[in-house]
């Protein structure tokens, strides 16, 4: 356990997934251990082992995730970004796993634009946890962690095959 001379020390673990890795990253917080972000790697080079307890919990709470895709997260996250930022993941946290919505029927749902979603989506601190990658384009599956194409949208697809949510 990390002790209070620690407040406010930033620690990271870097750990394999299946489609490259993630990166988790843990933050003391009025005297609280808790999750600040979690970074999709599309390439992991080292794993570095969990520092702490949260890290430890958390690596292991994303590996029950890759074995079973109904695993429900329980990790205590530092509240982050805009009113709005928070009203679009709070959405996206009820979609069901297996099931997606497209950016539009989302900003519908909260009265907003399919655009302001997607950067909503784009910002997102903890992927996985709030499961942006079940927010897809009208026409297709649209972007990932901001880009319109690339290694990250190969993580999407693993994603949302894995969540039986589109076919490969």
């Amino acid at each position: 356990m990390l002790k209070s001379s620690l407040t406010g020390r930033i620690q990271h673990c870097e750990m394999r997934a299946p489609f490259g890795g993630l990166r988790i990253r843990t933050e003391i917080v009025d005297a609280s251990l808790i999750i600040s972000q979690i970074q999709y790697l599309s390439h992991l080079d080292k794993v570095s082992r969990p520092l702490n307890d949260l890290a430890k919990d958390a690596k292991e709470q994303m590996e029950a995730y890759f074995d079973d895709p109904h695993f429900l997260f329980d990790l205590p996250i530092k509240t982050q970004g805009s009113v709005f930022q928070q009203r679009v993941w709070s959405t996206i946290e009820s979609i069901p796993v297996g099931q997606t919505m497209s950016y539009g029927e989302l900003a519908t749902q909260i009265k907003s634009g399919p655009r302001a979603v997607g950067s909503a989506c784009a910002a997102n601190y903890y992927p996985l946890i709030i499961p942006c990658h079940r927010v897809l384009s009208k026409a297709g599956i649209g972007g990932f962690m901001g880009e319109a194409n690339g290694p990250y949208l190969r993580i999407k697809q693993w994603l949302l095959s894995h969540e039986n949510a589109i076919n490969d």
